[in-house]
Protein backbone atom coordinates (compact mmCIF):
# COMPACT_ATOMS: atom_id res chain seq x y z
CA UNK A 1 0.00 0.00 0.00
CA UNK A 2 1.27 2.99 -0.98
CA UNK A 3 1.97 6.10 1.78
CA UNK A 4 -0.68 8.41 2.13
CA UNK A 5 1.28 11.26 1.03
CA UNK A 6 3.46 9.37 -1.94
CA UNK A 7 -0.30 8.89 -3.01
CA UNK A 8 -1.41 12.31 -2.53
CA UNK A 9 1.48 13.84 -4.41
CA UNK A 10 0.71 10.93 -7.35
CA UNK A 11 -2.88 12.61 -7.32
CA UNK A 12 -1.78 16.42 -7.29
CA UNK A 13 1.45 16.04 -9.86
CA UNK A 14 1.79 13.74 -13.24
CA UNK A 15 4.87 12.23 -13.34
CA UNK A 16 6.19 14.03 -15.97
CA UNK A 17 6.07 17.13 -14.95
CA UNK A 18 8.78 16.71 -12.13
CA UNK A 19 11.36 16.27 -14.80
CA UNK A 20 10.74 19.96 -15.70
CA UNK A 21 12.24 21.22 -12.46
CA UNK A 22 15.58 20.86 -11.70
CA UNK A 23 16.40 19.02 -8.13
CA UNK A 24 18.68 17.85 -6.33
CA UNK A 25 18.99 13.85 -7.81
CA UNK A 26 18.53 12.61 -3.64
CA UNK A 27 16.11 14.47 -2.91
CA UNK A 28 12.67 12.48 -2.99
CA UNK A 29 10.54 15.07 -3.67
CA UNK A 30 10.47 18.44 -6.29
CA UNK A 31 9.67 21.97 -4.53
CA UNK A 32 6.63 22.10 -6.73
CA UNK A 33 5.21 18.30 -5.59
CA UNK A 34 5.61 19.61 -1.96
CA UNK A 35 3.86 23.13 -2.62
CA UNK A 36 1.03 21.42 -4.39
CA UNK A 37 0.46 18.96 -2.04
CA UNK A 38 0.36 21.81 0.94
CA UNK A 39 -1.59 23.94 -0.87
CA UNK A 40 -4.52 20.79 -1.00
CA UNK A 41 -4.07 19.79 2.25
CA UNK A 42 -6.89 19.83 4.65
CA UNK A 43 -7.05 21.99 7.76
CA UNK A 44 -6.15 20.28 10.66
CA UNK A 45 -4.98 16.80 8.58
CA UNK A 46 -0.81 17.61 8.48
CA UNK A 47 1.23 16.15 5.78
CA UNK A 48 3.87 13.45 7.00
CA UNK A 49 7.18 14.36 5.57
CA UNK A 50 9.24 12.38 8.23
CA UNK A 51 12.31 10.48 6.94
CA UNK A 52 12.24 12.42 3.98
CA UNK A 53 15.01 13.79 2.11
CA UNK A 54 14.40 17.19 1.17
CA UNK A 55 17.84 18.59 0.82
CA UNK A 56 18.50 21.47 -1.54
CA UNK A 57 14.65 21.96 -2.00
CA UNK A 58 13.60 25.72 -2.43
CA UNK A 59 10.92 25.28 -0.34
CA UNK A 60 10.76 29.26 0.79
CA UNK A 61 7.32 31.08 1.23
CA UNK A 62 5.54 27.75 1.80
CA UNK A 63 3.05 27.63 4.41
CA UNK A 64 3.46 23.76 5.95
CA UNK A 65 0.24 23.89 8.10
CA UNK A 66 1.88 21.93 11.23
CA UNK A 67 3.66 19.22 8.92
CA UNK A 68 5.54 16.35 10.42
CA UNK A 69 9.11 16.45 8.88
CA UNK A 70 10.37 14.36 11.84
CA UNK A 71 14.08 12.65 11.05
CA UNK A 72 13.90 14.32 7.48
CA UNK A 73 17.34 15.83 6.23
CA UNK A 74 16.78 19.74 5.29
CA UNK A 75 20.78 20.05 4.24
CA UNK A 76 20.78 23.21 2.34
CA UNK A 77 17.08 23.08 1.99
CA UNK A 78 15.68 27.30 1.59
CA UNK A 79 12.83 27.84 4.13
CA UNK A 80 13.33 31.79 3.05
CA UNK A 81 9.78 33.08 4.75
CA UNK A 82 8.26 29.40 5.55
CA UNK A 83 5.60 29.15 8.04
CA UNK A 84 6.46 26.41 10.40
CA UNK A 85 4.82 27.20 13.35
CA UNK A 86 3.68 23.98 15.19
CA UNK A 87 5.51 21.49 12.70
CA UNK A 88 7.65 18.81 13.61
CA UNK A 89 10.85 19.15 13.12
CA UNK A 90 12.24 16.88 15.75
CA UNK A 91 15.69 15.31 15.00
CA UNK A 92 15.68 17.42 11.86
CA UNK A 93 19.00 18.23 9.81
CA UNK A 94 18.91 21.79 9.19
CA UNK A 95 22.78 22.38 8.20
CA UNK A 96 23.02 24.80 5.69
CA UNK A 97 19.83 25.49 5.55
CA UNK A 98 18.52 29.20 4.81
CA UNK A 99 16.30 30.35 7.64
CA UNK A 100 15.71 34.15 6.68
CA UNK A 101 12.78 34.93 8.09
CA UNK A 102 10.94 31.24 9.10
CA UNK A 103 8.51 31.26 11.36
CA UNK A 104 9.36 28.30 14.02
CA UNK A 105 7.17 29.86 16.47
CA UNK A 106 5.71 26.47 18.61
CA UNK A 107 7.42 24.18 16.58
CA UNK A 108 9.19 20.53 17.39
CA UNK A 109 12.72 20.96 17.04
CA UNK A 110 14.02 18.56 19.62
CA UNK A 111 17.23 17.05 18.67
CA UNK A 112 17.74 18.69 15.51
CA UNK A 113 21.00 20.37 13.79
CA UNK A 114 21.73 23.69 13.14
CA UNK A 115 24.86 23.91 11.70
CA UNK A 116 26.00 26.90 10.22
CA UNK A 117 22.93 28.39 8.68
CA UNK A 118 21.90 31.54 6.27
CA UNK A 119 20.60 33.81 8.71
CA UNK A 120 20.82 37.17 7.13
CA UNK A 121 20.04 38.13 3.11
CA UNK A 122 22.95 40.81 3.69
CA UNK A 123 25.63 41.34 5.47
CA UNK A 124 23.73 44.09 7.53
CA UNK A 125 22.47 41.41 9.77
CA UNK A 126 19.03 43.04 9.56
CA UNK A 127 17.11 41.53 12.67
CA UNK A 128 13.74 41.67 10.78
CA UNK A 129 15.37 38.79 8.49
CA UNK A 130 16.02 36.49 11.87
CA UNK A 131 13.81 33.58 12.28
CA UNK A 132 11.78 33.33 14.80
CA UNK A 133 11.17 30.58 17.44
CA UNK A 134 9.37 31.80 19.92
CA UNK A 135 7.35 28.49 22.09
CA UNK A 136 9.47 26.16 19.88
CA UNK A 137 10.98 23.03 21.89
CA UNK A 138 14.09 22.91 20.80
CA UNK A 139 15.55 20.85 23.85
CA UNK A 140 18.74 19.08 22.67
CA UNK A 141 19.39 20.29 19.97
CA UNK A 142 22.77 21.18 18.17
CA UNK A 143 23.68 25.16 17.24
CA UNK A 144 26.51 26.51 15.62
CA UNK A 145 25.42 29.85 14.00
CA UNK A 146 25.73 33.61 13.96
CA UNK A 147 22.40 35.30 15.11
CA UNK A 148 21.06 38.52 15.59
CA UNK A 149 17.75 39.73 16.89
CA UNK A 150 15.64 36.17 17.24
CA UNK A 151 13.25 35.05 19.39
CA UNK A 152 13.35 32.27 21.51
CA UNK A 153 10.89 34.25 24.06
CA UNK A 154 9.23 31.18 26.40
CA UNK A 155 11.20 28.25 24.10
CA UNK A 156 12.29 25.09 25.61
CA UNK A 157 16.46 24.86 25.66
CA UNK A 158 16.89 22.11 27.79
CA UNK A 159 19.92 20.65 26.92
CA UNK A 160 20.72 22.48 24.32
CA UNK A 161 23.99 22.71 22.95
CA UNK A 162 25.41 26.33 21.27
CA UNK A 163 29.04 24.99 21.59
CA UNK A 164 30.53 25.80 18.26
CA UNK A 165 32.52 22.84 17.63
CA UNK A 166 31.13 19.56 14.91
CA UNK A 167 32.08 16.18 15.31
CA UNK A 168 33.76 16.01 12.07
CA UNK A 169 37.14 16.57 10.52
CA UNK A 170 38.54 20.38 10.46
CA UNK A 171 36.64 21.18 14.04
CA UNK A 172 38.21 23.49 16.24
CA UNK A 173 39.94 24.75 12.59
CA UNK A 174 38.74 27.91 10.36
CA UNK A 175 36.60 25.45 9.26
CA UNK A 176 34.32 25.91 12.32
CA UNK A 177 33.75 29.52 13.95
CA UNK A 178 35.66 29.39 17.90
CA UNK A 179 32.24 31.16 19.28
CA UNK A 180 28.51 31.44 18.40
CA UNK A 181 26.62 34.77 18.90
CA UNK A 182 23.11 35.51 20.24
CA UNK A 183 23.39 39.14 20.34
CA UNK A 184 19.97 41.16 21.31
CA UNK A 185 17.98 38.10 21.44
CA UNK A 186 15.40 37.34 23.03
CA UNK A 187 15.52 34.54 25.79
CA UNK A 188 13.11 35.84 27.79
CA UNK A 189 11.01 33.16 30.09
CA UNK A 190 13.14 30.12 28.11
CA UNK A 191 13.48 26.95 29.53
CA UNK A 192 17.67 27.33 29.39
CA UNK A 193 18.33 24.46 32.27
CA UNK A 194 21.72 22.47 31.31
CA UNK A 195 22.30 24.52 28.28
CA UNK A 196 25.93 25.07 26.79
CA UNK A 197 26.74 28.51 26.18
CA UNK A 198 30.25 28.03 26.49
CA UNK A 199 31.45 31.19 25.20
CA UNK A 200 28.43 32.47 23.57
CA UNK A 201 28.50 36.54 22.82
CA UNK A 202 24.98 37.26 23.99
CA UNK A 203 25.27 40.91 24.51
CA UNK A 204 22.49 42.97 24.71
CA UNK A 205 20.32 39.79 24.86
CA UNK A 206 17.28 39.60 27.48
CA UNK A 207 16.95 36.66 29.32
CA UNK A 208 14.37 38.36 32.09
CA UNK A 209 12.87 35.67 33.36
CA UNK A 210 15.07 32.58 32.08
CA UNK A 211 15.14 29.00 33.79
CA UNK A 212 19.79 28.96 33.77
CA UNK A 213 19.69 26.39 36.60
CA UNK A 214 23.26 24.66 36.17
CA UNK A 215 24.23 26.40 32.45
CA UNK A 216 27.36 26.40 30.98
CA UNK A 217 27.79 30.18 30.44
CA UNK A 218 31.21 29.80 30.98
CA UNK A 219 33.57 32.51 29.11
CA UNK A 220 30.58 33.82 27.69
CA UNK A 221 30.11 37.61 26.85
CA UNK A 222 27.31 38.41 29.15
CA UNK A 223 27.88 42.28 28.53
CA UNK A 224 24.20 44.43 28.86
CA UNK A 225 22.60 41.60 28.91
CA UNK A 226 19.40 41.59 30.61
CA UNK A 227 18.91 38.69 33.38
CA UNK A 228 16.96 39.93 35.78
CA UNK A 229 14.66 37.32 37.71
CA UNK A 230 16.61 34.73 36.20
CA UNK A 231 17.78 31.93 37.94
CA UNK A 232 21.57 30.67 37.67
CA UNK A 233 21.59 28.73 40.26
CA UNK A 234 24.50 26.18 39.76
CA UNK A 235 25.33 27.89 36.57
CA UNK A 236 29.21 27.74 35.36
CA UNK A 237 30.12 31.37 35.14
CA UNK A 238 33.62 31.26 35.35
CA UNK A 239 35.50 33.65 33.02
CA UNK A 240 32.18 35.17 31.97
CA UNK A 241 31.73 38.71 31.43
CA UNK A 242 29.00 41.07 33.60
CA UNK A 243 30.02 44.01 31.81
CA UNK A 244 26.77 46.06 32.39
CA UNK A 245 24.74 43.16 32.99
CA UNK A 246 21.19 43.81 34.78
CA UNK A 247 21.20 41.24 37.49
CA UNK A 248 18.12 42.78 39.65
CA UNK A 249 16.14 40.22 41.11
CA UNK A 250 18.61 37.29 39.78
CA UNK A 251 17.84 34.24 41.74
CA UNK A 252 20.53 31.76 42.78
CA UNK A 253 23.73 34.02 41.99
CA UNK A 254 25.90 32.99 45.00
CA UNK A 255 25.03 29.53 44.25
CA UNK A 256 26.90 29.74 40.77
CA UNK A 257 30.10 27.78 39.84
CA UNK A 258 32.78 29.83 39.43
CA UNK A 259 31.68 33.43 41.18
CA UNK A 260 34.87 34.31 41.83
CA UNK A 261 36.45 34.04 38.35
CA UNK A 262 33.51 35.65 36.65
CA UNK A 263 34.71 39.33 34.65
CA UNK A 264 33.47 42.53 35.44
CA UNK A 265 31.02 41.20 38.49
CA UNK A 266 31.41 44.77 39.75
CA UNK A 267 30.28 46.36 36.94
CA UNK A 268 27.16 44.45 36.70
CA UNK A 269 23.45 46.33 37.66
CA UNK A 270 21.85 44.60 40.50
Amino acid sequence: MKRPLVAALMLVLPLAAAAEEPVNPDADFTAREISQALHRASPGEPLDFSGRDLTYLDLSGLDFKGATLRNSDCYGTDFTGANLTGADLSNVRLDRAVLIKADFSGANLSKATILRPTLFSDMTNNHADAPKFAGANLSGIKVSMYMEGSSFRGADLTGADFSPLEHKPGQGTLVTPMKNFCRSCDFSGAKLERVNFNRLDLRFARLTGADLRNADLSEADLSKVDLSGADLTGANVIGADFDGANLAGTKGLEETRGLAYAVNLDKAFR
